[in-house]
């Protein structure tokens, strides 16, 4: 099949009435290591690039590492906090904390409950990955670790540069999706962990629509990033599941990916 790479700058929004979307984090602040040490992970259902209200998160269907091949399950160091978004807002969501140990990556993997939606009476599962990397010694960052859907970099996902792009490939069931809307957007905001909460003040402008690529027949899409942080990608209804509990389900693919200034 024919591969065409797009870069897509901008399209239109998904929700009425604002330009961006919802997002799964799965944030840690240091995203390379060179000693061990334990991380902190947030687990949080927002609005990163607007900054807006923080959503309710139900305790998690599935929460794991992937080491090398081995999966390890971290729902038992799950701890369900309060965390604020700008104003006075207080939302259900997680955190751990996790001992890096072993150079390598470690894939850290989320599967959320569904949150339903009530604007558009629709659940939202928006399945997400994250990669940290110790000792700078590549493992396997771009290798699927088996879930219904997820977005398989192509581009070593710690250490992409603001300038270049990032390129991944989306998969559903294993295989590559084609012709999928995935949203990209950047934690617009710093990230208080002391104190549970995202800063009142954005870091940039917001743009007026939400930023979308498409993917192509090889289920593959590109992003030139414009500037450092955590950049996140959701390919919107990748997965195989399309119901829930007698309403539509949207099962995304997210993965965030953080550039540095080269």
């Amino acid at each position: 099949m024919k591969q065409s790479i797009l870069i897509a700058a901008a399209a239109a929004t998904t929700l009425a009435g604002g330009a961006q979307a919802h997002f799964q984090l799965l944030y840690t602040p240091e995203v390379m290591l060179e000693k061990p040490g334990d991380i902190p992970l947030v687990l949080a259902f927002g609005h990163p690039m607007e900054n807006s209200h923080t959503m309710n998160m139900g305790e998690p269907e599935e929460f794991f590492v992937v080491f090398k091949g081995e999966k390890t399950d971290l729902k038992d160091k799950l701890e369900a906090v309060k965390w604020s978004g700008p104003g006075d807002d207080k939302a259900d969501a997680y955190t751990a904390t996790y001992g890096i140990k072993r150079n390598g990556d470690y894939i850290f993997a989320v599967v959320p409950a569904p949150y339903m939606e009530g604007a558009e009476d629709i659940y939202i599962q928006q399945i997400t990955k994250s990669i940290v990397n110790k000792g700078a010694m590549p493992t396997g960052w771009n290798e699927p670790i088996g879930l219904p859907t997820e977005i398989v970099p192509l581009t070593k996902p710690y250490q992409a540069f603001a300038g270049g792009t990032f390129t991944g490939q989306l998969l559903s069931e294993g295989k590559p999706a084609a012709g999928v809307e995935c949203e990209i957007e950047y934690i617009n905001s710093d990230i208080d962990l002391a104190g549970q909460s995202f800063s009142k003040e954005t870091k940039g402008p917001v743009p007026p629509s939400a930023i979308v690529a498409i993917t192509d027949d090889n289920g593959m899409f590109t992003f030139g990033i414009p500037r450092p942080g955590h950049w996140g990608f959701a390919c919107l209804g990748s997965g195989p599941t399309k119901e829930h509990e007698g309403k539509e389900l949207s099962q995304d693919a997210v993965l965030w990916i953080h550039a540095s200034e080269l």
